[in-house]
């Protein structure tokens, strides 16, 4: 599946469209700025956030990161494990803020 812009993303909130959000970030930066995506820390728990999530490898799930790069991995983690819509957020949480400063 092709990853996602920042601007891709708000128009999906925006037209309050279904998908899942997972943030992979560690505890610290979720709790500083956080768009509204379940934690799931590539270091800690995103093993166990993907088997629960087994019953929805059919489903759209967007992951981000500060910049994009655990993200990606994410992706790759739920590609291998058979998840078919699985989509980065580019630039993650860096470039949300950038494009959509509070």
């Amino acid at each position: 599946m092709i990853d996602i812009t920042v601007q891709e993303l708000k128009e999906k909130f925006d037209k309050k469209e279904k998908f899942i959000l997972i943030d992979v970030r560690e505890q610290f930066e979720h709790s500083e700025f956080n768009i509204g995506g379940v934690l799931a820390s590539l270091q800690t728990s995103l093993t166990y956030k993907i088997a629960e999530l087994e019953d929805q490898k059919d489903s759209e799930i967007i992951v981000y990161c500060r910049s994009g790069n655990r993200s990606g991995m994410a992706k790759q983690m739920f590609t291998q494990a058979g998840f078919k819509n699985v989509r980065n957020l580019l630039g993650g949480m860096l470039q949300w803020q950038s494009v959509y400063p509070q």
